[in-house]
């Protein structure tokens, strides 16, 4: 028989489950196995495909039924979708319902509403509860656990649910619950699906169905097993398959859950046992239909119930499951039920049962051999009793809901009998005044359990407890009676242990009994209880010793009620599946959950957050210099918990040292290469995947490993089989010793070529009968730490060897530095993100750009995205369920700043939140019965969005994940437009910033800021020179008089500062000129100090430095041929301390040394001239001899620590620094482009010191030292400028022959004159 179709949703994710499995075990499957996977797959798929067809519309006016209507025109057969008129109830009606009758079981999987044809009239909100029967009914709880489904906003449009896991039903209701206000309810529905085929069969708890094998053993790498399952029993033995060697599939259900386990098989040699068990579900007794498949490969399992899916993997190091004989289902009647004689055998139904795609009920039916009942097994759904009005539950759904039943009054006896079921810790039961104002009775649950309050006239009260964990949501009995004498309450017929308490009573019965609550509607009618309200479900409820008949209680024949549903049990298990993580204990409400995260490690509305460092380096941060035991959690909200390891702390930084049982020497004989000797590593009170983690965030590790040896070879070097060998992260082999790289099949000795035997790269390895060893450090902590150690050479005679591990150590935070560079618009592709309930993402980022995608992971519906916005917002978006949202964040700053920044972002059930740097979160509640679903199945960007769009430049690091760190550097390397590591364009050596400019990094390009260059031009390559006419100058002032006597006391207050007494210069320049004498550039000071390049008469080219208070400066010549040829020379002088580098044009470099008796610092520097220099006060007589006429000619590229005067003269922006006086025309002056040196700063004399002042420059300290001074010595200070100033004025003045100086110009002139045009000119232009 063909299997039936399963929805859409569930074949997606089947597929997607299988190809993960088949892709991680392609190389164990055969050829043909994954083929024939493949097909069936491919055909499950397009059968689903087709599951969407109208149910709804086909069926006849009869099929659709109503809890009222408004008029004949408004009946329930007008509730078609699309229909002309639509349904609407009476209008006093307040919980009304529309229903639709099938006429046969049908999977279910979307419906959609309307509202009234061209109306007011629709439905806000409502519930959507299906059957088998027409009784019984059991709402369609979304993800969350929310039943309530979204309505529409108009009459027409339609809203379409598609149902998360289909349901497989035969009548479907619609209760309206929330309509426009002072309008009517109004609908028009439709179902979407398909008919569903079955086969059944029914078990009563000594029976069972057995599929036997077609061998003996049945040997399977993967298996599919699906069934449906109904039942009303909270224990039973659902399937069950053993083998001899120990292996067995076993499900059951238990406490009305349902519990799997599976072995295959555990090993005799390691300490692992094979066993897994995995608990799913809640409240499956409840008489509906539920869906259960089971799918493994090898050791990967996935496990569903009712579309929730829980993936695992098996325990032990097997991947086959060998089983006897048969596998049993609904229980067992041989003789392998010895092993299972606590467990009773299921009582109920079962459908559709297909065992590795063979359907077993089908063959039973057909009394193939292969298919064996034992017991009273039929083929169809047998319900357990003749249901009765009575024993259908009813609902408290709100704080407003209440149910009064009248009662016989003056009885001198009241007895009461209900079952109910909850999972609220309080609520009022029970409560009813006694006749002729005797008193009342009260039964309300509390803590999990029932008090009962009997209160009598003149305030006389009794109260006791009866009952333990009755708000587990299972189904409980209350029994009361009370006589005169006593009260006697039965909880759970436990006839035998009844709470008595004797006490006299004066019991007058009353007329009316309310049940669930007392809300203000009813106050008046003389329910007085405070009690809160009650929700969840009761039946079976006896009033006087009669039974009620609730159909007539829900037609309002009897008694009365408000907001109640009938024929329901609307209650659901909040805390399954368990969204409190790590161990965490859910307590629920009818409304919501909370997590007690006490003693879990972690904190949070989840217990996600862990409160413990990553590793020691985190205590270390957190200014802890003590060494000792501490408690860390390597993968932060990751699944690894918490431990406790050693820190050795100190000053600069923090070691995580593990240690293991296995510290002593381990001796090893008597084994092979066939049968090794396996050494395990056991971690005190770790795992392996815990200690991996410390080695995955950690920047460095290392641990020692050692192996003495007696005639007991090693890696048997260099080219043989290892003997022996080591595991590390993951269980993966390695053929290297301490101190070896890995892959080298080396020891120490083998990699500096010291080993007892040339010939060997280990001591061992020479075979020698005496004891050698090999021993060193494993320091790549990409495979660390050591797990197992296999040693297989000791079988020879005499043959021994001894192995020890040490410790491992670690130090550092590498997670926070591993990152990589986005330089050219791709992302980098990982595995989809699997979250779970809560997620946590952080990351580091640092950018030019304004915009850009830092990840995106996407699914069928469900996305996430994390993304910079703008230049100063940054936004999350996602999806889980609840539609598309987005968190923004905006920044005080830009964040395009080439500088760090920290972003992290948390969601789960109860919020998301998002976080810049250190501001506030960010915070967006989310709906109420709100669930993260994430499904996410598409791969995770990193970099850009899917298809690259949107795509980052800059630098990522440090992304985590629910705290596992992404790989994004080993992810670099095979990423094309990616880099490890924060490398961007500027650290190319391609990088074409010339003469001094700085490449301003943009990632995905660069610019140059020629700023601090003497040149100009996209790539400062430009030269930028002027053409002096006789009497041009330019003059450039570094500071004011003023500013130089506060300068001065501030290096008498601080003596070794060299912030305004410069010990560096560097001068360079390029000129051009055809006449002789003439100052090229002179830099005076307001003491004797000064700095001079001069054409001598002869055309010589000298430098002349004055330092100090020696009479003679010292002089050098630089060229003594004459360079007033015409031609262009270029200039490079430095200066550091007392030596003196020159150069001129191509000629060597040439250094010399100031006398040890000058002073090395040039004080204050006042003004640098250019051209000619025009100076107030003493000017040594050797320059003015040069001053006149004045330098005609061309000077480019001039820089003077950085000041780039000429730059400044010839550009439009205005700097009151520089004065021009005559004209100066911009010119290049054919100089040469000025290259810096590529070599080392170290050996490069050309290479400004970090220290080098930069005259004009806002020094802090100078600011400081001012304020100081104006304050503390201003007397002083203002005597000091008048002294300074009077000598300046009577020392004397130099008064040239020349002609009287231009009038200064208000600055340079862009024109050009009549001058002879330069080659290089010419070209340019």
């Amino acid at each position: 028989m063909r299997h039936p179709s399963p929805g859409r949703a569930e074949t997606a994710a089947a597929l997607q489950k299988w190809e993960l499995l088949l892709h991680s075990r392609a190389g164990d499957m055969s050829r043909a196995g994954a083929v024939a996977l493949c097909l069936l797959l491919a055909v499950s798929s397009c059968a689903a495909g087709h599951c969407n067809q109208s149910l709804a519309t086909p069926q006849f006016s009869s099929a659709f039924t109503a809890s009222s209507y408004y008029s004949i025109s408004y009946s329930p057969g007008y509730g078609r979708l699309y229909g002309g008129g639509g349904w609407c109830p009476d209008v006093t009606d307040r919980l009304p319902w529309l229903q639709i009758n099938l006429w046969q079981r049908s999977n279910i999987t979307a419906i959609a509403t309307q509202g009234i044809y061209n109306s007011h009239d629709w439905v806000t909100k409502y519930l959507f509860l299906y059957s088998d029967h027409g009784h019984n009914w059991q709402p369609f709880y979304q993800k969350g656990h929310n039943w309530t489904f979204s309505g529409n906003r108009n009459s027409d449009g339609v809203v379409l649910h598609e149902l998360w896991r289909p349901v497989l039903a035969q009548f479907v209701r619609f209760v309206a619950i929330s309509w426009r206000p002072r309008r009517h309810a109004g609908l028009r529905v439709e179902v979407y699906g398909c008919p569903y085929a079955s086969v059944m069969a029914s078990f009563d708890g000594n029976s069972s169905l057995s599929y036997r094998f077609e061998e003996r053993n049945m040997r399977t790498l993967f298996d599919s097993i699906s069934f449906n399952f109904k039942t009303w029993v909270k224990d039973g033995l659902l399937l069950h398959s053993e083998g001899e060697q120990g292996d067995y599939i076993s499900m059951e259900l238990q406490q009305a859950k349902l519990l799997f386990h599976i072995n295959l098989g555990s090993s005799s040699v390691h300490p692992v046992k094979g066993e897994t068990s995995i608990t799913l579900g809640s409240l499956l007794d409840d008489q509906h239909w539920h869906m259960v498949q089971i799918e493994r490969y090898g050791q990967e399992v996935n496990l569903t119930l009712d579309g929730n899916v829980e993936r695992f993997h098996t325990n032990g190091d097997f991947d086959y499951l060998d089983l006897d004989s048969a596998m049993h289902f609904g229980g067992l009647l041989t003789p392998e039920r010895m092993g299972l004689a606590d467990k009773p055998n299921f009582q109920g139904c079962l459908e559709n049962i297909f065992y590795n795609n063979v359907s077993v009920i089908d063959l039973a039916r057909k009394r193939y051999w292969r298919a064996q009942t034992l017991g009273e097994v039929r083929f169809q759904c047998r319900q357990p009793a003749a249901p009765t009005t009575a024993s259908e539950p009813i609902t408290f759904v709100s704080a407003a809901s209440f149910l009064q039943l009248p009662g016989q009054p003056l009885l001198h006896q009241l007895a009461l009998n209900f079952t109910f079921r909850s999972f609220d810790t309080s609520g009022l039961l029970l409560f009813t005044n006694f006749s002729r104002g005797l008193g009342w009775l009260q039964l309300a649950l509390s803590g999990g359990q029932i008090n009962v309050s009997v209160q009598q006239s003149g305030n006389r009260r009794l109260e006791f407890s009866a009952g333990y964990n009755l708000t587990d949501g299972h189904w409980h009995s209350v029994n009361l009676l009370a006589r005169m004498d006593s009260v006697v309450i039965v909880i759970d017929k436990q006839e035998d242990s009844p709470v008595r308490v004797n006490h006299a009573l004066r019991v007058e019965t009353g007329d009316k009994y309310y049940f669930g609550g007392c809300p203000t509607s009813v106050k008046n009618l003389g329910c007085f209880s405070n009690a809160s309200e009650f929700h969840g479900c009761m039946q079976l409820i006896h009033v006087d010793n009669y039974l009620v008949d609730l159909e007539l209680v829900k037609r309002r024949q009897l008694g009365r009620y408000s907001e109640m549903l009938f024929n329901t049990c609307g209650i659901t298990d909040r805390c399954t599946p368990n969204l409190c993580e790590h161990g965490g204990v859910c307590h629920q409400s009818a409304e919501n959950f909370v997590c007690d995260c006490e003693r879990t490690g972690y904190e949070g509305v989840t217990c996600h957050n862990s409160l413990y460092p990553e590793s020691c380096d985190g205590y270390w941060r957190l200014g802890i210099r003590t060494s000792g035991n501490y408690t860390i959690d390597p993968d932060g909200s990751g699944p690894a918990r918490p431990f406790t390891v050693h820190c050795k702390i100190t000053d600069d930084k923090a070691w995580t040292v593990v240690y293991h049982l296995q510290q002593q020497d381990t001796k090893v004989t008597a084994s092979t290469l066939e049968r090794p000797y396996v050494g395990h590593i056991q971690y005190y009170n770790n795992t392996e995947e815990e200690i991996s983690a410390i080695t995955l965030a950690a920047e460095y590790c290392e641990q020692s490993i050692s192996f003495s040896c007696y005639r007991s070879r090693l890696l048997n070097s260099p080219s043989g089989l290892p003997f022996t060998w080591w595991l590390g992260r993951g269980s993966e082999k390695h053929f290297y010793w301490g101190d070896a790289r890995p892959g080298t099949q080396r020891c120490s000795c083998g990699m500096n070529r010291v080993c007892t035997d040339p010939k060997y790269y280990c001591n061992c390895d020479a075979d020698y009968r005496q004891w050698k060893y090999d021993r060193g450090m494993l320091r790549f902590k990409e495979d660390l730490p050591v797990t197992k150690v296999i040693v297989g050479d000791t079988n020879r005679s005499s043959s021994e060897a001894r192995f020890n591990v040490g410790p491992l150590h670690c130090y550092g935070d590498g997670g926070s530095w591993n990152g990589a560079t986005f330089i050219q618009g791709n992302y980098m592709v990982f595995p989809p993100f699997k979250s779970g309930p809560s997620a946590d993402i952080s990351l580091y980022f640092k950018t030019t750009s304004s915009y850009g995608v830092f990840l995106e992971n996407s699914g069928n519906r469900d996305f996430i995205r994390l993304e910079l916005k703008s230049e100063k917002v940054v936004a999350f978006s996602f999806n889980v369920g609840d539609g598309p949202q987005e968190l923004q964040v905006e920044a005080m700053v830009p964040l395009n700043n080439d500088t760090w920044h920290f972003l992290e972002v948390e969601i789960n059930v109860k919020f998301a939140r998002l976080r810049l740097d250190h501001l506030l979160w960010r915070v967006l509640e989310a709906p109420p019965q709100s669930y993260v679903s994430l499904e996410l199945d598409r791969p995770l960007y990193v970099g850009a969005a899917e298809y690259r769009r949107n795509a980052f430049f800059g630098c990522l690091r440090g992304l985590r994940m629910n705290g596992v760190i992404l790989d994004l550097e080993a992810k670099a390397h095979y990423t094309e437009g990616a880099n490890p590591g924060c490398v961007g364009r500027c650290s190319d050596p391609g990088v074409l910033c010339q003469n001094g400019g700085r490449c301003v990094e943009r990632y995905s390009t660069y610019t140059c800021d020629c700023n601090i260059s003497a040149f100009d031009g996209p790539f400062c390559d430009k030269v930028i020179g002027g053409y002096f006419e006789p009497g041009t100058y330019v003059r450039y002032s570094f500071q004011t008089a003023f500013t130089a006597v506060v300068r001065e006391f501030a290096n008498i207050m601080l003596p070794f500062s060299h912030d305004f007494n410069s010990t560096s210069e560097e001068t360079v320049f390029s000129f051009r000129t055809s006449q002789t004498p003439s100052v090229l550039m002179y830099i005076s000071s307001f003491t004797r100090d000064y700095l001079a390049v001069i054409i001598k008469h002869d055309g010589s080219l000298q430098l002349r430095y004055q330092l100090g208070s020696f009479t003679n400066p010292y002089t050098r010549t630089l060229v003594k041929e004459n360079v007033a040829d015409g031609k262009a020379h270029r200039v490079n002088i430095t200066r550091r301390d007392r030596e003196i580098y020159t150069q001129v044009d191509e000629e060597p470099v040439v250094r010399e040394r100031i006398s040890l008796w000058g002073d090395k610092n040039f004080d204050s520097p006042k003004s640098l001239f250019l051209g000619r220099v025009i100076e107030i006060g003493v000017l040594d007589p050797e320059i003015q001899r040069y001053n006149t006429p004045g330098f005609t000619g061309c000077l480019a590229g001039v820089s003077f620590n950085g000041i780039v005067p000429l730059k400044e003269a010839l550009r439009p922006h205005i700097n009151r620094s520089v004065t021009v006086q005559g004209e100066l025309v911009e010119s290049n002056c054919g100089a040469p482009p000025i290259i810096l040196s590529s070599i080392l700063v170290p050996d490069d004399p050309w290479a400004l010191q970090p220290d080098t002042p930069r005259f004009g420059g806002d020094y802090l300290t100078g600011a400081v030292i001012s304020v100081i001074v104006a304050f503390v010595l201003f007397t002083i200070l203002a005597l000091a400028v008048l002294l300074f100033l009077f000598y300046h004025r009577h020392k004397g003045s130099y008064h040239t022959n020349e002609a009287k100086p231009l009038e200064p110009s208000t600055g340079a002139k862009s024109f050009k004159k009549d001058l002879p045009q330069i080659p290089e000119e010419a070209k340019s232009e």
